[in-house]
Protein backbone atom coordinates (compact mmCIF):
# COMPACT_ATOMS: atom_id res chain seq x y z
CA UNK A 1 0.00 0.00 0.00
CA UNK A 2 1.37 3.38 -1.04
CA UNK A 3 1.17 6.38 1.29
CA UNK A 4 0.87 9.93 -0.04
CA UNK A 5 1.59 13.30 1.62
CA UNK A 6 -1.79 15.04 1.74
CA UNK A 7 -2.22 18.76 2.37
CA UNK A 8 -6.02 18.72 2.28
CA UNK A 9 -9.10 16.89 1.00
CA UNK A 10 -12.34 18.81 0.44
CA UNK A 11 -15.39 19.01 -1.79
CA UNK A 12 -16.16 22.05 -3.90
CA UNK A 13 -16.77 23.09 -7.51
CA UNK A 14 -14.13 22.75 -10.20
CA UNK A 15 -13.42 26.32 -11.30
CA UNK A 16 -10.96 25.72 -14.14
CA UNK A 17 -10.71 24.12 -17.55
CA UNK A 18 -13.04 21.73 -19.32
CA UNK A 19 -14.86 20.63 -16.15
CA UNK A 20 -15.65 24.14 -14.89
CA UNK A 21 -18.80 24.00 -12.78
CA UNK A 22 -18.48 20.31 -11.92
CA UNK A 23 -18.89 19.30 -8.26
CA UNK A 24 -15.73 17.52 -7.21
CA UNK A 25 -13.68 16.10 -4.37
CA UNK A 26 -10.20 17.63 -4.35
CA UNK A 27 -7.16 15.70 -3.13
CA UNK A 28 -4.33 18.20 -2.70
CA UNK A 29 -0.89 16.67 -2.32
CA UNK A 30 2.08 18.24 -0.60
CA UNK A 31 5.35 18.88 -2.41
CA UNK A 32 6.30 20.84 -5.52
CA UNK A 33 9.60 21.94 -7.05
CA UNK A 34 8.36 23.80 -10.14
CA UNK A 35 8.43 27.30 -8.65
CA UNK A 36 5.65 29.24 -10.42
CA UNK A 37 5.78 32.88 -9.32
CA UNK A 38 1.98 33.26 -9.57
CA UNK A 39 1.16 30.01 -7.74
CA UNK A 40 -1.79 30.39 -5.36
CA UNK A 41 -0.89 27.25 -3.35
CA UNK A 42 2.71 27.99 -2.38
CA UNK A 43 1.88 26.44 0.97
CA UNK A 44 2.11 23.04 -0.74
CA UNK A 45 5.67 23.44 -2.00
CA UNK A 46 7.72 22.31 0.99
CA UNK A 47 7.50 18.84 2.49
CA UNK A 48 8.57 19.99 5.94
CA UNK A 49 8.49 17.04 8.36
CA UNK A 50 8.14 19.44 11.28
CA UNK A 51 4.70 20.28 9.81
CA UNK A 52 3.59 16.67 9.51
CA UNK A 53 0.27 15.91 11.24
CA UNK A 54 -0.21 12.65 13.16
CA UNK A 55 -3.11 11.42 11.02
CA UNK A 56 -6.00 12.47 8.76
CA UNK A 57 -8.27 13.38 11.69
CA UNK A 58 -6.33 16.64 11.93
CA UNK A 59 -7.00 17.72 8.34
CA UNK A 60 -10.38 19.29 9.01
CA UNK A 61 -8.86 21.40 11.81
CA UNK A 62 -6.37 23.09 9.51
CA UNK A 63 -6.64 26.71 8.45
CA UNK A 64 -6.73 27.50 4.74
CA UNK A 65 -3.34 27.78 3.05
CA UNK A 66 -1.65 25.86 5.86
CA UNK A 67 1.58 24.04 4.97
CA UNK A 68 0.88 21.16 7.33
CA UNK A 69 0.21 17.72 5.89
CA UNK A 70 -0.25 14.07 6.75
CA UNK A 71 0.49 10.69 5.19
CA UNK A 72 -2.50 8.71 3.91
CA UNK A 73 -2.78 5.43 2.09
CA UNK A 74 -4.95 5.00 -0.99
CA UNK A 75 -7.65 3.23 1.02
CA UNK A 76 -7.51 5.82 3.79
CA UNK A 77 -8.15 8.52 1.19
CA UNK A 78 -11.15 6.63 -0.16
CA UNK A 79 -12.53 6.01 3.34
CA UNK A 80 -12.08 9.70 4.18
CA UNK A 81 -14.67 10.51 1.47
CA UNK A 82 -17.25 8.36 3.28
CA UNK A 83 -16.34 9.69 6.71
CA UNK A 84 -17.01 13.24 5.49
CA UNK A 85 -20.14 12.24 3.54
CA UNK A 86 -18.75 13.72 0.34
CA UNK A 87 -21.22 13.34 -2.53
CA UNK A 88 -19.41 14.25 -5.81
CA UNK A 89 -18.33 11.38 -8.06
CA UNK A 90 -15.65 13.49 -9.77
CA UNK A 91 -12.26 13.39 -8.00
CA UNK A 92 -9.45 15.84 -8.77
CA UNK A 93 -5.88 15.00 -7.75
CA UNK A 94 -3.90 18.21 -7.57
CA UNK A 95 -1.12 19.87 -5.61
CA UNK A 96 1.56 20.83 -5.27
CA UNK A 97 2.80 18.52 -8.00
CA UNK A 98 1.06 15.16 -7.59
CA UNK A 99 3.23 13.47 -10.22
CA UNK A 100 6.14 13.52 -7.80
CA UNK A 101 4.50 10.25 -6.76
CA UNK A 102 3.20 7.19 -8.59
CA UNK A 103 -0.57 7.53 -8.66
CA UNK A 104 -1.30 4.15 -10.19
CA UNK A 105 -2.54 2.53 -6.99
CA UNK A 106 -4.65 5.49 -5.88
CA UNK A 107 -6.28 5.99 -9.28
CA UNK A 108 -6.88 2.26 -9.71
CA UNK A 109 -8.73 2.15 -6.39
CA UNK A 110 -10.79 5.29 -7.01
CA UNK A 111 -11.81 4.25 -10.51
CA UNK A 112 -12.59 0.75 -9.20
CA UNK A 113 -14.92 2.39 -6.65
CA UNK A 114 -16.80 4.18 -9.44
CA UNK A 115 -15.22 7.63 -9.34
CA UNK A 116 -14.27 9.67 -12.39
CA UNK A 117 -10.71 10.84 -11.77
CA UNK A 118 -8.97 13.94 -13.07
CA UNK A 119 -5.28 14.72 -12.57
CA UNK A 120 -3.83 18.25 -12.62
CA UNK A 121 -0.09 18.36 -13.29
CA UNK A 122 2.61 20.71 -14.56
CA UNK A 123 3.87 18.12 -17.03
CA UNK A 124 7.38 18.21 -15.56
CA UNK A 125 7.19 14.67 -14.17
CA UNK A 126 6.30 11.25 -15.55
CA UNK A 127 2.57 10.64 -15.30
CA UNK A 128 1.75 7.32 -13.64
CA UNK A 129 -2.02 6.89 -13.49
CA UNK A 130 -4.81 4.51 -14.51
CA UNK A 131 -5.43 4.64 -18.26
CA UNK A 132 -8.93 6.09 -17.77
CA UNK A 133 -7.80 9.13 -15.79
CA UNK A 134 -8.51 12.50 -17.42
CA UNK A 135 -5.13 14.21 -17.46
CA UNK A 136 -5.02 18.01 -17.34
CA UNK A 137 -1.53 19.27 -18.06
CA UNK A 138 -0.86 22.89 -17.14
CA UNK A 139 2.57 23.29 -18.76
CA UNK A 140 5.00 25.34 -16.71
CA UNK A 141 7.63 26.66 -19.10
CA UNK A 142 10.71 28.53 -17.87
CA UNK A 143 9.84 28.48 -14.18
CA UNK A 144 12.50 29.17 -11.56
CA UNK A 145 12.66 25.52 -10.56
CA UNK A 146 14.44 24.92 -13.88
CA UNK A 147 12.34 21.88 -14.81
CA UNK A 148 11.33 21.14 -18.40
CA UNK A 149 7.92 20.03 -19.61
CA UNK A 150 8.21 16.41 -20.72
CA UNK A 151 6.98 15.62 -24.26
CA UNK A 152 5.51 12.32 -23.03
CA UNK A 153 3.46 14.20 -20.43
CA UNK A 154 2.08 16.58 -23.05
CA UNK A 155 1.25 13.65 -25.30
CA UNK A 156 -0.68 11.96 -22.47
CA UNK A 157 -2.84 15.04 -21.88
CA UNK A 158 -6.58 15.04 -22.47
CA UNK A 159 -6.58 18.75 -21.72
CA UNK A 160 -3.90 21.43 -21.84
CA UNK A 161 -4.71 24.29 -19.49
CA UNK A 162 -2.17 27.02 -20.03
CA UNK A 163 -1.69 30.10 -17.84
CA UNK A 164 -0.90 33.23 -19.89
CA UNK A 165 0.02 36.81 -19.06
CA UNK A 166 1.52 38.11 -22.30
CA UNK A 167 2.05 37.35 -25.98
CA UNK A 168 5.34 35.55 -25.24
CA UNK A 169 3.40 32.89 -23.37
CA UNK A 170 1.32 32.17 -26.47
CA UNK A 171 4.53 31.87 -28.52
CA UNK A 172 5.97 29.44 -25.97
CA UNK A 173 2.79 27.35 -26.12
CA UNK A 174 2.85 27.27 -29.92
CA UNK A 175 6.46 26.13 -29.88
CA UNK A 176 5.69 23.36 -27.41
CA UNK A 177 2.64 22.16 -29.35
CA UNK A 178 4.62 21.98 -32.60
CA UNK A 179 7.06 19.59 -30.93
CA UNK A 180 4.31 17.42 -29.43
CA UNK A 181 2.17 14.63 -30.76
CA UNK A 182 -1.19 15.49 -29.20
CA UNK A 183 -4.43 14.25 -30.70
CA UNK A 184 -7.04 16.41 -32.39
CA UNK A 185 -9.45 15.74 -29.54
CA UNK A 186 -7.20 17.33 -26.87
CA UNK A 187 -8.86 20.39 -25.36
CA UNK A 188 -6.74 23.54 -25.04
CA UNK A 189 -7.77 26.09 -22.42
CA UNK A 190 -6.11 29.46 -21.84
CA UNK A 191 -6.17 30.78 -18.29
CA UNK A 192 -5.35 34.45 -17.61
CA UNK A 193 -2.85 34.74 -14.76
CA UNK A 194 -4.48 36.29 -11.66
CA UNK A 195 -7.48 37.50 -13.68
CA UNK A 196 -5.36 40.39 -14.98
CA UNK A 197 -7.37 42.60 -17.38
CA UNK A 198 -4.80 42.58 -20.19
CA UNK A 199 -4.13 38.86 -19.79
CA UNK A 200 -7.85 38.15 -19.96
CA UNK A 201 -8.24 40.27 -23.10
CA UNK A 202 -5.35 38.41 -24.76
CA UNK A 203 -6.76 35.03 -23.75
CA UNK A 204 -10.23 35.86 -25.08
CA UNK A 205 -8.86 37.05 -28.44
CA UNK A 206 -6.62 34.00 -28.83
CA UNK A 207 -9.41 31.58 -27.91
CA UNK A 208 -11.71 33.15 -30.48
CA UNK A 209 -9.01 33.13 -33.16
CA UNK A 210 -7.92 29.54 -32.49
CA UNK A 211 -11.16 27.89 -31.39
CA UNK A 212 -9.74 27.18 -27.94
CA UNK A 213 -11.48 27.48 -24.55
CA UNK A 214 -11.25 30.18 -21.91
CA UNK A 215 -10.60 29.19 -18.28
CA UNK A 216 -11.31 32.03 -15.84
CA UNK A 217 -10.89 30.36 -12.42
CA UNK A 218 -14.59 30.57 -11.65
CA UNK A 219 -14.10 29.61 -7.99
CA UNK A 220 -12.24 32.87 -7.35
CA UNK A 221 -15.07 34.96 -8.80
CA UNK A 222 -17.75 33.28 -6.69
CA UNK A 223 -15.68 33.01 -3.51
CA UNK A 224 -15.15 29.25 -3.36
CA UNK A 225 -12.03 27.41 -2.28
Amino acid sequence: MIYYPINEIFQSIQGEGVFTGTPAIFIRMQGCDVGCSWCDTKNTWCLDYEKKLPDSSYLHQKSDNSDSWTMMSSMEIFKYFSEKNYSPQHVIITGGEPCLYSLLELTDILIGKGYYVQLETSGTREIKVHENVWVTVSPKIGMRGGLVVLPESINRANEIKYPIGKEKHIEDLDCMLKKSNIGNDVQICLQPINQNKNSTKLAIKTCIDRGWRLSVQLHKYIGLK
